[in-house]
């Protein structure tokens, strides 16, 4: 670090990771160690000796009391803290003498404590005693040394499960199995539980308790709750979601177009099923064809807002008491999920398929019920969809933000003035219509013959150079796989000629794939 970048950190005074201390002597050095405990259990950071911390005036030390000083922060570091630490000292030459840096880097070992036994943690440019087990768990955590979705939740039993969901993570978990045995895992959803654990041999108990979600004594673990209970919410209250449309793009805003209720409460199937249908009865519908009749798209990717709330629930706090957060605003949308990134994890390493999953049996398990791949590809996906997306890691909140920007909506007067030039333009075409009648016969065949292809369906159809099944391509076009979809997605491209299917004499082969069409010459 130079003098300049001293000037610099002094200007910017003391912050989270940065703290002043004009000396470290053997009357402060206590408090000291207990900047270290803080810094350690936090995100790590700096102290700087030979800054004021009040009047922000730099006292360079001398050759004599950089040594010293140099001795007691390693003293502190070994003595002090508990586990012990490494420091790392810098020195740095300034007009007058030197300004020492101890580098403490984020620990390892949480929770460390001070030589009296005192847990502390950063809280903002400060710092506070720890007495909430809910911050200890969360050190725990970070360290892999607990794991909150694979603990007991007592008083529950498997009869706290939902049937059907139970049901649906069966059919999903063994769908290799019911395959090799020639059954139709739609036919097996109007079947029985029992008809079900019948044809793997296994009580859906025995099941659960072999994948961790059950406990030997027949406990529920918070998983298995969460992913399956029938009210989760009894148990764990904080466990739902708070959803508000405002007016406006202000959180303070005292008007809402549309805001949850107590129906958010539910499983992790249900509470995804209701985020996302909050976000789409409340996000404008585009037209993304000329056609005034087609069907419209949400004007944030589907795929995209999957993904996120998908992410939301999986890998939020389950230690912090607060529910997932979803607001809509007239400019963007924001989605809070308790927590912060997990250690080794950051804003930037997520956005590269970085997947470190806090709970691991919600992540093992989820993927039979929730939308996801379970690669730790969802936020590439997401960001692929819709790219204006940003992410925040708000250490003061404790909570992972992530802000989807909307675009603005047109005025009054851009739409009127859209609709005079439609008027113009039509009325010019009509003028024109019969003295160009043959032209335009002319024109239509040759249209007839060279289908004009959207930007997305272009996209499609070279996608088909290589062949795809109906599912990977309604999956590029970020659309959940139903009838409708494929019938205007993937049909259209077949009656337009663009597209062949690879078993034209089975169109309705489970296997069936749809390539590019080759123009013969």
């Amino acid at each position: 670090m130079t003098k300049e970048e001293i000037i610099k950190l002094r200007n910017h005074g003391e912050v989270t990771k940065v703290q002043f201390k004009e000396r470290v002597t053997r009357d402060n050095k206590y408090d000291v160690s207990c900047e270290m405990v803080a810094l350690s259990n936090s995100r790590g950071g700096m102290i700087v000796i030979g800054i004021d911390d009040k009047t922000g005036h730099i006292n360079p030390l001398s050759y004599m009391e950089v040594q010293e000083t140099t001795n007691l922060l390693g003293s502190l570091a070994s003595e002090g803290v508990v586990p012990q630490i490494l420091l790392e000292i810098e020195n740095v030459q300034v007009e007058g003498g030197v300004v020492v840096l101890a580098n403490i880097k984020q620990g390892k070992n949480k929770p460390y404590r001070d030589s009296k036994g005192v847990v502390w943690i950063k809280q903002g440019a400060d710092k506070r005693k720890v007495f909430d087990n809910a911050d200890l768990i969360s050190m725990l955590m970070e360290n892999g040394q607990m794991h909150p979705d694979s603990m007991p939740v007592n008083g529950t039993c498997i009869k706290d499960l939902d049937e059907n969901t139970l049901r649906d993570y069966l059919l999903s978990r063994f769908r290799g199995e019911f395959e090799r045995q020639q059954l139709s895992v739609t036919e097996l959803k109007h079947r029985s539980l029992h008809d079900i654990t019948d044809i793997i041999s296994q009580t859906p108990e025995g099941i659960l308790k072999n994948n961790g979600l059950i406990t030997a004594d027949g406990t529920l673990t918070l998983a298995a709750l969460v992913l399956m209970g029938k009210n989760p919410q009894r148990w764990l209250p904080a466990f739902t979601a708070r959803c508000v449309s405002f007016i406006g793009n202000s959180i303070g805003g005292t008007e809402f177009r549309d805001k949850s209720g107590s129906d958010a409460d539910g499983n992790a199937l249900h509470l995804y099923n209701y985020i996302i249908s909050f976000l789409t009865r409340n996000l404008r519908q585009k037209q993304v064809e000329m056609d005034f009749n087609s069907q419209g798209e949400l004007e944030i990717s589907i795929a995209s807002l999957s993904e996120i709330v998908t992410n939301a629930i999986l890998h939020r706090s389950y230690v912090i008491e607060a529910p997932l957060r979803v607001f809509i605003f007239d400019n963007r949308v924001e989605i809070h999920s308790p927590g912060l990134l997990p250690e080794g994890v950051s804003v930037e390493s997520i956005k590269h398929g970085a997947s470190v999953p806090r709970n691991g049996l919600l992540f093992n398990h989820g993927v039979n019920l929730l939308p996801y791949t379970g690669a730790g590809s969802g936020i590439i996906r997401a960001l692929k969809f819709t790219p204006d997306i940003s992410f925040e890691n708000n250490e003061v909140l404790k909570e992972f933000v992530i802000t989807i920007k909307r675009k603005t909506a047109p005025s009054v007067q851009e739409v009127h003035q859209d609709t005079h030039q439609d008027m113009h333009q039509e009325a010019h075409q009509e003028s024109n219509q019969v003295g160009n009648q043959v032209s335009n016969q002319v024109s239509n065949q040759v249209n007839r013959s060279k289908p004009q292809l959207t930007k997305a369906q272009k996209d499609i159809v070279n996608f088909c150079s290589i062949p795809r099944t109906a599912k990977e391509i309604l999956d590029r076009l970020g659309v959940s796989y139903q009838y409708k979809n494929r019938k205007r997605h993937v049909q259209t491209l077949l009656d337009m000629g663009v597209l062949e299917m690879t078993n034209p004499e089975k169109p309705n082969d489970k296997n069936q794939k749809y390539r590019k069409v080759i123009s013969k010459k």
